[in-house]
């Protein structure tokens, strides 16, 4: 602090508050815009006119040494130093004082004196140190809340003392009561001299009364206005950043944390471990594109933290903007870890999560009025929520729509239902952003003319990542630099005996056991087969200490493998877990899934051997990653899904480097070469993939939605797909208006739409009943006249003594390609079924004499023969059957001699294949018995268990077996899980860690809250008075 020449140095303590970004009520007042202005630069004149009498060049050091009561403010009351140069300044301020009196006396010599009885005086004793204009404030609005309550009482105080003194009237409460003296005679009033100063407090006196007040101020009332000062703080955050979105802002400061209150970032330090973002991040976070809200694809490698950047954006759409957001994923096991993950976010920033996947899921969704939602859906329920929002004219409620696996816009049919969701959004709303992630492409400059979208890339790697091949017994380094795209490493270092050797001729063996047990290990296997085989094979062969490494922990997984399969267990993984391995594939239940990728995070399991689906899914890192052979099934790897795999590797946190090893035969060398040096795949359009039947069913659902009436507008639409973007490549011969021309033929002759005149030109496009059943059910059009056909026929003769006759109507018919009957077994099921439940088969088209003839190996006769699709179909409405009258999956697993894996994927696959019947019927009058009936059993095919752990399943992530533990444990309902705490539920479910705990518990709360706020919004809107009500004069 200068004036002129003299500078005043304040040594404070080393412990005080920050006060970044704040002032408080201890700020000078001539640095605060009040009303009082006038009074502070006053008193700043008088502190310059002291400071100036100090000798020039002198430097006055005030040093705060003690600590006081009130927290970490820097103490002044115990700063014996301050207090007496304060005094000094008081009483030098005195002098000039009463020497500008006698000065001003002496300049008017009165004629007389004038008697005492001329003076009038109304005064205190003391009046207040002269720096009270200074320091006087009428409002603090930044000062602790103890001296603010403090502060008011002093009012209040002095308020009541000038009343009683002054009759009731006064203006300004808090200055004392100043002496008033007539005039001598001869002198006007305007010339009258300065009275004498009357005896002053002391301004130290003053400041130590004031700060021992504020330490007896009551801790209960200052803790609630703190708590009100910090609440009105993140609000102020959030409307600022309201305002900075609004005004699309391009500065790059956007607020605390890129635009989010700086709780945001607490919490995901505090949930997810993120202390800071990497660079590349921020960067992301701060372009131009996305503070304009402009559409970005970005791309980068695998486990770079792209996810995070895609969750900051969604926080932001939500808080600051006050939208829904739309976030697409491309597995159900994914949506729901990510429903798991998002859900403490949703209760502590008050926004809701909700889950679409399988059959959960309400369309349209609830409609809102005093929270937003996130939207977490898989592919295909995307579509057809995007479906339900344009329907009810409520898509510009969605600002943002996130799409992680961009590039599976290439991947066949779900790829195609992608593209329709994409096309819509762009088309039909203005206003929602699209953010894609995606792998590196070829072609991205394809997707940008698609989405509209700018495009940010980087290879940034959390982890170095080295490619290594394997070649007979050498490691070659992959060093895009040399000839071959290969340079020598090392040769690999084993021992084998010559038992091993033809056991493991590719030295799996010793390529994993260089990492394991204290680091882990990915082994991709080209077939599910493979991976058991190979899991069982590596264990004969390692050393008897791989048992003795976390054993009590791989008991207790043991013993949760054994339960989920009530009783059974899979003789694999018996033999594999001891030693720390397991499989992974499609052919595990889920609630085994759950349990292995659960051990293999926390290093239970030091090794999984996979296919390549793992790679595509949850995230589960490994220090080296194995590609047991460069095929997928029977198809050499492809660039994308090699890059993929070899992503796995590298554990960040963890691991300072990941390293992937292609084991390769001499036969694959060349191949391998073009693999390792090809340039990334390419991204096309499949919206006319298996004949076109994504163009047939984008096009069908445009004519129900109102979005294109005419063959014009089906052609100005398909013109911003990325079919439009890419015809050219695609398809060459045939122009758009021919492709909508065809389909749109096509559609008319399936009954699904109907032109208002016979031009097709000229005409209006109509939906028929059935076309509006089959886009709103998402029904494949292939199947949806047979689907039309069965339940016509079903209904004339349903019987309902059993489940068997309504679940071989939702049984798959893109299910039944995938399991042949076994006729030995076909017939003694059949022989258990009931008298009613054979006259059930009889009606759909499978009597007993036909089964009995394909057990016994017989010719069936033209006359008796029945469609093999329908016995088929039977079959597996057999299989489902039996699993919802035992709710025992591995019994009925073995019964029908199929696999457990498919047994779960044909029940998950029969629940959303429910669901979309049930919607189906919705729109058909005609089936209106099917609404309650289809109903419950969606809700019975989603569970499949006992009804009383239904509700303890309807939380994201809780399986069966799961389910099983906390209902005995005691947390029987939704609302039990709700309130648990999770040390609690830790110290009562073996196997269950602190974080997994925690998230179940916020999923819990979060579905609970879902379930209140959707009772409250048909309160209000029972309450809600009609807009259109009639009035008597009108």
């Amino acid at each position: 602090m200068h004036y002129n020449d003299t500078e005043i140095v304040v040594k404070r303590s080393s412990k005080k508050r920050s006060r970044d970004g704040f002032r408080s009520g201890l700020t000078p007042s001539c640095k605060r815009t009040s009303s009082t202005g006038g009074q502070c630069q006053l008193g700043a004149t008088k502190m310059k006119e002291y400071i100036e009498a100090t000798p020039e060049g002198k430097t006055l050091e005030y040093c705060s040494d003690n600590e006081d009561l009130f927290g970490d403010y820097d103490s002044i009351l115990g700063d014996s130093s301050f207090m007496a140069k304060l005094d000094d300044a008081e009483q030098y301020m005195g002098q000039l004082n009463n020497n500008s009196t006698r000065q001003s006396l002496k300049d008017h010599k009165p004629k007389h004196t004038p008697s005492k009885t001329g003076t009038h005086v109304t005064m205190e004793g003391l009046t207040d140190s002269i720096l009270a204009g200074c320091l006087e404030d009428e409002s603090f609005p930044d000062l602790p809340s103890s001296q603010i309550e403090f502060h008011q009482k002093v009012c209040e105080n002095e308020r009541a003392k000038c009343q009683s003194l002054d009759g009731g009237h006064t203006s300004t409460p808090l200055v004392k009561m100043t002496r008033e003296v007539s005039a001598p005679d001869g002198i006007n009033s305007e010339e009258a001299p300065r009275p004498a100063p009357k005896a002053r407090r002391s301004m130290a006196n003053a400041i130590k009364k004031a700060m021992l007040g504020n330490a007896a101020t009551s801790s209960s009332s200052a803790a609630k206005i703190a708590q009100q000062q910090k609440e009105m703080l993140v609000t102020e955050e959030i409307n600022i950043a309201v305002q900075t979105m609004q005004s699309v802002s391009t500065e790059t400061d956007l607020g605390p944390f890129f635009g989010l209150p700086s709780k945001v970032k607490d919490l995901i330090g505090r949930l997810k471990g993120i202390q800071d973002l990497y660079e590349w991040q921020k960067t992301c976070l701060t372009l131009e594109s996305v503070e304009q809200r402009r559409n970005l694809i970005y791309s980068l490698p695998t486990s770079g933290g792209k996810t995070l950047v895609a969750e900051i954006l969604i926080f932001k759409e939500i808080l600051c903007r006050k939208k829904d957001v739309l976030f697409i994923l491309p597995y159900v096991s994914l949506v729901q870890e990510k429903v798991r993950g998002l859900a403490s976010f949703g209760l502590e920033l008050d926004f809701l999560v909700e889950e679409y996947a399988g059959s959960k899921g309400k369309f349209p969704p609830i409609k809102r009025r005093h929270k937003n939602s996130l939207y977490i859906t898989t592919i295909e329920k995307g579509h057809s929520l995007v479906n339900s929002l344009i329907e009810t004219a409520r898509l510009d409620s969605v600002g943002l729509v996130v799409v992680d696996e961009l590039h599976m816009l290439g991947d066949g049919s779900r790829g195609a239902v992608l593209e329709m969701t994409l096309a819509k959004v762009l088309h039909v709303s203005q206003s929602t952003q699209i953010i894609g992630m995606s792998a590196t492409l070829g072609n991205v400059g394809d997707l940008q003319r698609f989405l509209k979208a700018e495009n940010y890339s980087n290879d940034f790697r959390p982890v170095q990542l080295k490619e290594y091949v394997k070649l007979k017994d050498t490691i070659y380094e992959v060093d895009s630099k040399e000839e071959h795209c290969l340079k020598f490493s090392r040769l690999l270092n084993f021992k084998y005996s010559n038992s091993l050797k033809k056991m493991d001729p590719d030295h799996i063996v010793a390529l994993v056991t260089e990492v394991i047990p204290l680091q882990s290990c990915l082994v991709f296997c080209p077939t599910k087969k493979n991976c058991e085989n190979l899991a069982g094979m590596i264990c004969k062969y390692l050393a008897r200490d791989f048992l003795q490494h976390k054993e009590a922990e791989k008991a207790t997984l043991l013993k949760e493998l054994r339960e989920c399969g009530n009783g059974v267990m899979c003789p694999v993984l018996k033999n594999t877990v001891p030693f720390g391995l397991a499989y992974h594939h499609s052919g595990l239940t889920s609630d085994e899934r759950r349990l292995v990728e659960e051990a293999y995070s926390a290093g239970v399991l030091c090794l999984l051997t996979c296919t390549s689906t793992l790679a595509a899914g949850i995230n589960l890192p490994a220090r080296r990653v194995v590609l047991r052979s460069p095929y997928i099934g029977a198809d050499f790897l492809k660039r994308s899904q090699y890059k993929q795999m070899v992503g796995r590797a590298g554990r960040a946190g963890i691991d300072s480097m990941g390293e992937s090893i292609l084991v390769l035969q001499e036969k694959d060398k060349a191949m391998a070469e073009k693999l390792l040096s090809a340039p990334m795949e390419k991204c096309y359009s499949n919206l006319l993939h298996d004949g076109g039947k994504g163009l047939l069913s984008l096009i069908l659902s445009l004519i129900g939605l109102n979005v294109a009436q005419s063959l014009g507008q089906l052609r100005e639409f398909l013109s911003g797909t990325l079919l439009g973007v890419q015809q050219a490549q695609i398809s060459p011969e045939r122009s758009l208006s021919d492709m909508a021309a065809e389909s749109v033929e096509t559609l008319r002759e399936k009954g699904l739409i109907t032109f208002s005149a016979d031009d097709v030109d000229s005409s209006v496009l109509l939906i028929t009943k059935l076309g509006r059943a089959s886009y709103k059910g998402s029904v494949d059009l292939t199947y949806s006249s047979v689907l039309y056909r069965d339940l016509s026929k079903g209904l004339e003769g349903l019987l309902l003594n059993s489940f068997l006759h309504l679940v071989y109507l939702v049984t798959p018919y893109d299910m039944v390609s995938q399991c042949k009957p076994d006729w030995m077994i076909y017939f003694r099921q059949f022989t258990l079924l009931s008298v009613s439940e054979q006259k059930i088969c009889a009606t759909v088209g499978v009597p007993e004499s036909f089964v009995a003839r394909k057990a016994a190996g017989q010719t069936v006769k033209k006359s008796q023969a029945v469609d093999p699709e329908v016995a088929g179909r039977l079959y597996l409405a057999l299989v489902l059957h039996a699993l919802l009258k035992e709710t025992d999956l591995w019994s009925v697993s073995e019964r029908f001699q199929l696999t457990r894996g498919f047994t779960q994927t044909l029940l998950s696959s029969s629940s959303a294949f429910c669901s979309c019947v049930l919607h189906f019927a919705e729109e058909l009058e005609e089936f209106w018995p099917f609404k309650a009936l289809l109903s419950e059993l969606t809700r019975r095919l989603t569970y499949c268990v006992q009804a009383e752990l239904i509700p303890l399943m309807e939380v994201a992530g809780v399986m069966e077996a799961r389910a099983k533990q906390l209902y005995n444990a005691g947390y029987k309902t939704l609302a039990h899980l709700a309130n648990a705490d999770p040390s609690d539920l830790v110290q009562s479910i073996e196997n269950l860690f602190k974080r997994q705990a925690s998230q179940i518990v916020a999923s819990a709360k979060m579905l609970l809250q879902e379930k209140a706020e959707a009772l409250q919004e048909e309160v209000d809107d029972l309450l809600t008075k009609p807009t259109d009500l009639p009035s008597v004069g009108s």
